[in-house]
């Protein structure tokens, strides 16, 4: 199944449902059931969690803003999944207030890590949340693609802060509070007593490239998603990604 998502937003997210979608279809073998429970924290209006569920699987979206839930209800129906999507109002520091420990095949904690007070307490929740044998798909912010991005804009003083900032921030005016170079997500995944399976670059050159030559130029969107998708497993352009994606396996589900 390719990504039912529209063609320009895939540029967005092609490598990462492709990992994704892999790790489920192992988890389908290895468990022998054809529907998983997957939890979705930070799931937001359902970019990923209703593209699940038309893969058959269960999904509980978890999200603080009740406007996302809303927009989630809808795409849902729209989809023709109500029935095996859920929506909680809820964030992932009081993650368990809202579901169950060790209830789920696999965990997507996608731009939530950005956000939270503690990234640490953030993956162990999300790792506590899968059974003994699961997956977790952590997507969050690459720090060198700000960086880079900045400079390419010609702030440069902005580019250097964001380099040297703890948080890898460029300024009070950054909207994300948070990035994390491909070493530190592994860590935290390591830390948190998961192997890590793999790691991609996300968006390498997809936020560099003019739009305009994107929408215009025939083939160009379809060469420039092969383009990103050769790129983002090759460690290399790691540090230059936009975002960041690890797949993290628990000790029973490695080899699985």
């Amino acid at each position: 199944m390719s990504d039912p998502m529209r063609p320009r937003a895939s540029l967005r997210t092609a490598v990462v449902w492709e990992v994704l979608q892999e790790a489920l279809e192992r988890r389908v073998k290895s468990t022998g059931r054809e529907s998983l429970d997957v939890l979705d924290t930070g799931g937001g209006s359902g970019n990923f969690a209703v593209p699940v569920a038309r893969l058959g699987h269960r999904v509980t979206v978890v999200d603080p803003s009740p406007n996302a839930l809303f927009a989630l209800e809808r795409r849902a129906a729209e989809a023709d999944v109500a029935d095996r999507v859920k929506g909680v109002q809820g964030d992932a520091h009081g993650l368990f207030d809202v579901v169950e420990r060790g209830g789920y095949d696999a965990v997507l904690c996608h731009g939530v890590l950005e956000y939270v007070d503690d990234p640490a307490e953030g993956v162990r929740n999300a790792v506590a949340a899968l059974r003994s044998e699961g997956v977790l798909s952590l997507l969050a912010a690459g720090l060198g693609g700000a960086v880079l991005a900045r400079a390419l804009a010609g702030h440069f003083k902005e580019a250097r802060q964001a380099l040297e900032n703890p948080d890898g921030r460029w300024g009070e005016g950054d909207p994300v509070p948070r990035r994390f170079t491909a070493e530190q997500l592994s860590a935290l995944v390591e830390q948190a007593g998961l192997r890590v399976g793999a790691v991609h670059g996300v968006r390498v050159f997809a936020d560099l490239v003019p739009g305009v030559l994107v929408d215009t130029e025939p083939g160009a969107l379809e060469a420039l998603l092969k383009l990103e998708e050769a790129a983002a497993q090759s460690p290399a352009f790691h540090s230059v990604a936009t975002q960041l994606h690890v797949l993290g396996e628990t000790q029973g589900a490695t080899g699985a």
